[in-house]
């Protein structure tokens, strides 16, 4: 099991984490410092720097290497900065014991060499959902076990919808969606906000229409993927959503549905204790896919992974934290506090069970697929920077949508 890895961390492997992850508003320092197997201390790297110490989450950490007989020294980092201190520690033969990271980096950091597989460090992943397990998988290998998922749904204010006359039961697919958002603008109200901004924020966010059209993403320029960029261009055009998508970030679309204003958002998990704090009786659909059913939708959340050490001796205590931390308690728990739908159908039933309102979610995350799914890996940050560069373009009108999407289709190649 023991790897050389710092010949194999290039800087464009540094360039790609920082182009996959999201931003967080704080950051963590510290260092993990190589120990032999017999070490009592073990460090854990996460990308949670807003759960302080003496939080759920420290505590859970805690006694995790309680159980393990070990201490455990934990540092929080911003998600980007994490990933990129993952990539020269290990140049330095100096990795965390457990790194959790967020998903789309798992294969970037997979294909530098810097984990290890669950073949190899003993993790199961039986009971986790394949749709889910998939983002961190690359070149037929897993590469950790999920913590949990987020994704994307549609937010509706019931009284808008009830004013306007649309029974949200009728919205099953594309048609039908439009349906309802020209007879909302009927009625003096506004149709759907969503993010399109010229980051991987927008790719995200248009990802559930591409995949939901039917396109795939290493053909960009598809008839499926035009259909689903005329969409958007088309509920621009006919004034069902406003043009400051073209710069809202998530945060500033869900602002302007809190106004009470819209009939639909699209927007995520992360929003939900947002939405109890709107003031207005609200529901959650998953987002149709253009003939009907639910349209797949990216998974956000992280990985919990064991990178590779110098010392394989250490693998046997690693593998009992990353264990503990991901057993179906600790799951449940921690899912709650991030707002996570857990990776696990047992757990998914758990969360129900608790709170009925999960339900459109787990719906929503049982449909979702990983960025760096159908073995993307690397690949799949230069083709996210194409899909919205011809986001941006169609719906500003700079190009018509099957231009735009041929130019990425260029450019991505």
């Amino acid at each position: 099991m023991r790897r050389t890895t710092g010949r194999r961390l290039t800087s464009a492997a540094l360039t790609t984490v920082v182009a996959v992850v999201g931003t967080a508003c704080s950051s963590g320092s510290g260092s993990s410092s190589a120990k032999g197997a017999d070490s009592g201390t073990y460090t854990i790297w996460d990308p949670y720097p807003q759960f302080a110490k003496g939080s759920a989450w420290a505590k859970l950490l805690d006694g995790c290497g309680t159980k393990a007989g070990v201490k455990v020294k934990r540092t929080a980092f911003d998600t980007s900065d994490l990933s990129n201190k993952a990539l020269l520690a290990a140049q330095q033969d100096n990795s965390a014991d457990v790194l959790i990271v967020d998903n789309p980096v798992v294969s970037t950091l997979a294909e530098a060499g810097v984990l290890t597989t669950t073949e190899e460090n003993k993790l199961d992943t039986s009971k986790v959902d394949p749709n889910l397990l998939a983002a961190g998988q690359s070149g037929g290998k897993t590469y950790g076990t999920p913590v949990g998922a987020n994704t994307l749904a549609l937010y509706y204010n019931k009284k808008v919808l009830k004013e306007a006359g649309v029974d949200i039961a009728s919205v099953k697919d594309w048609p039908s969606l439009t349906a309802a958002l020209a007879k909302v603008k009927g009625a003096g109200k506004k149709g759907i906000t969503f993010s399109a901004i010229g980051t991987e924020e927008g790719s995200f966010q248009f990802l559930p229409w591409f995949w939901g059209s039917g396109a795939e993403l290493t053909e960009l320029d598809s008839a499926q993927a035009e259909s689903a960029l005329s969409l958007w261009k088309d509920w621009l055009t006919q004034g069902y959503a406003p043009n400051s998508v073209i710069n809202n970030t998530q945060t500033t679309s869900w602002q302007e549905f809190a106004s009470g204003d819209y009939a639909f958002a699209e927007n995520g998990t992360w929003q939900l204790a947002n939405a109890e704090k709107a003031g207005f009786d609200y529901g959650v659909l998953p987002i149709p896919a253009s003939g009907g059913g639910n349209a797949a939708s990216p998974t956000g959340g992280e990985f919990v992974t064991i990178p590779v050490q110098g010392d394989t001796g250490r693998y046997a205590v690693s593998q009992k934290l990353a264990t503990c931390l991901t057993s179906t308690q600790n799951l449940y728990d921690t899912d709650n506090t991030l707002s996570y739908v857990a990776p696990t159908g047992e757990v998914q039933d758990k969360q129900v069970a608790a709170n009925a309102a999960l339900r459109p979610w787990v719906d929503a995350v049982k449909s979702a697929k990983g960025r760096t799914s159908d073995d993307l890996g690397t690949k799949y940050p230069k083709i996210s920077e194409q899909m919205w560069k011809a986001v941006q373009a169609a719906l500003s009108g700079a190009r018509s949508p099957k231009d735009a999407l041929a130019k990425a289709q260029s450019a991505a190649q």
